[in-house]
């Protein structure tokens, strides 16, 4: 499209308005993005424009996926074209109805469908990690490769990301007013969800006519929630080319191939967990030909140890053609069936592995959204791990050197001969440092109401619940409540409670393993949800929302009460 002059503009500037443009047929929106206030000096610098807080929210609110916007005069001009030009907009003078003011104002509402449509897109946690990437790209972020050195590459006023085994990723800002000692706002979650792992040879002998899938449980997976369910496959795929140079891809299968039959109840044989993971659950992907099928690659390969026609079927995804390429895999089952609203006034979201992309995907919108004022000294972290709910004891998960490596990196890369890098600039942070350790809760089900302590029964759609246990479970204690009591306060949030009933066994976190190998301060807080560990559950649909607005708040007001404290 041609670029205006400064004469063009100011020629027609004079006569531009709001009204006019709200009357003017959405097709002919693209011939101008000025209003009457508009400075046509502005738009002859040829330097690259710092992202607006409107285009920011644009890109956070996903909104450019949606099909229609409302913008108010303000966002209208401070979003690119290019950005906007394939949807239908609709100009408004009222901020209240702006699509990207509701994201800036943390409306809850407005998170509803993005939360639905990453659990919908990302059914791994390798699609995850690989959509919080492009996201962090698309607002500016850079990443930070593990084996360069960061020296001169991190700086005050900059946005940063690392993944580490393509599962995991930390993101942070650093204030603009950052000195080497300042303390971190951190976040913590897992995006590792229930599952069942193909095994690494996941070929097994037809059954009674039935092409059948070797896999494993990841955690608490093929439990009885799993019987009869429409399964697919998905995952990352190593492949190494021509040339020898090996690669990561990913993949997915947007239909069901896999299901695990319950047997009928006439036969007398319960089917309410009492049966076998190994000889019982087992998939079935399909029926046998006329002729077995031939193992695709040599005696010894890796294709050899799996189903010929699943290789194939991925192979076909993947455009590959030659089938001694894949050089391994790991795949796993998903539930296919989508994430949607649901409720007589829409007010749930049902879907699988809300346990926990709902903390995790909130914290990581919370921190893009974040502010980035002229004095903050702090540096702004989300850290998701891997591996929670099986112990987090790989070196991608919470209890390996992630998360205090990258801090530590960080801190050196910023320190000066004024301020050297060693012990004590680290000792400093850490003890100037908060990590808020986010994972979902136990939403109250009326149907058990006995189960939960009175007053510790988290409602869904209300907002952040505190979590608490007396033996150490979470890291929860009483200053670190009465600090994000303050952070609810400040944000204008709603906070809850949870404890478990004495009669009852605890779950973990992430929170007690880094909150005592780091020594910083913490709190166990997440949204709640019910049918925790069942392959769909449900939760508030304006929880992801809260959800925002609270991580949000905290990463901004974390700084004003600390300093509350004496």
């Amino acid at each position: 499209m041609a670029r205006h002059t400064a004469e063009f503009l100011r020629q027609r500037s004079s006569n531009m308005s709001l009204r006019v443009a709200a009357a003017t047929p959405a097709s002919a929106l693209a011939s101008s993005r000025l209003s009457s206030f508009a400075n046509p000096a502005e738009f002859e610098s040829t330097a690259t424009p710092t992202m607006s807080e409107a285009e920011k929210a644009f890109v956070v609110g996903e909104l450019g996926n949606r099909r229609s916007v409302s913008l108010c005069d303000s966002c209208y001009r401070d979003i690119p074209e290019a950005r906007t030009d394939s949807l239908r907009l609709q100009l408004t003078d009222n901020r209240a109805s702006c699509s990207v003011c509701s994201v800036m104002n943390s409306k809850p509402e407005v998170f509803t469908e993005p939360f639905c449509a990453f659990l919908r897109d990302n059914p791994t946690i390798f699609h995850a990690v690989d959509y919080f990437k492009a996201k962090m790209t698309s607002l500016g972020y850079k990443e930070l490769p593990a084996r360069e050195d960061w020296t001169g590459k991190v700086e005050a006023g900059g946005k940063y990301f690392v993944t580490r085994n393509g599962s995991s990723t930390i993101a942070f800002t650093v204030g603009k007013a950052y000195k080497p000692g300042n303390g971190v706002a951190m976040i913590a979650g897992h995006i590792d969800a229930l599952t069942a792992k193909l095994k690494p040879v996941s070929k097994k002998p037809t059954s009674a006519g039935y092409v059948q899938l070797g896999v494993a449980p990841y955690a608490g997976a093929l439990n009885e929630t799993w019987w009869d369910r429409d399964l697919s496959i998905g995952g990352r795929v190593i492949v190494r080319d021509e040339s020898g140079k090996t690669t990561s891809k990913l993949v997915k299968l947007d239909w069901p191939i896999a299901r695990i039959p319950t047997l009928a109840p006439h036969f007398g044989v319960g089917m309410m967990g009492q049966n076998n993971k190994e000889t019982q659950a087992v998939p079935i992907i399909g029926l046998d030909g006329p002729k077995p099928a031939e193992p695709l690659g040599a005696v010894g390969s890796f294709t050899a140890t799996q189903p010929p026609r699943l290789v194939q079927l991925i192979s076909k995804e993947l455009g590959i053609k030659d089938y001694s390429q894949i050089v391994n895999w790991e795949l796993e089952l998903f539930d296919l069936q989508p994430a949607t609203v649901g409720g007589i006034d829409k007010e749930f979201i049902f879907a699988g592995r809300i346990d926990d992309k709902l903390c995790s995907w909130a914290a990581f919108q919370g921190l893009l959204a974040s502010e980035q004022k002229d004095d903050d000294g702090t540096i702004k972290m989300v850290a998701l791990f891997d591996d929670e709910e099986i112990g987090s004891l790989l070196r991608q998960g919470a209890k390996g050197n992630f998360l205090p490596s990258v801090i530590e990196r960080t801190v050196e890369s910023l320190c000066s001969k004024e301020k050297p890098f060693g012990p004590g600039v680290i000792g400093q942070t850490y003890a100037s440092s908060f990590l808020v350790s986010a994972d979902v809760t136990h939403a109250v089900n009326p149907n058990f109401v006995s189960r939960y302590l009175d007053d510790h029964a988290p409602r869904l759609n209300v907002g952040i619940v505190i979590c608490a246990d007396s033996n150490g479970h979470m890291t929860t204690d009483s200053v670190s409540t009465a600090i994000l009591t303050r952070v609810c306060e400040l944000g204008g949030c709603t906070s809850q409670t949870f404890q478990i009933r004495n009669d009852s066994r605890s779950g973990g976190t992430v929170g007690p393993s880094i909150s005592s190998a780091l020594g910083v301060r913490a709190a166990d807080a997440g949204m709640p949800q019910l049918s925790m560990h069942s392959i769909r559950a449900t939760c508030g649909a304006l929880d992801p929302g809260l959800g925002v607005k609270f991580f949000k708040a905290f990463l901004d007001k974390y700084e004003q009460v600390d300093a509350e404290w004496e």
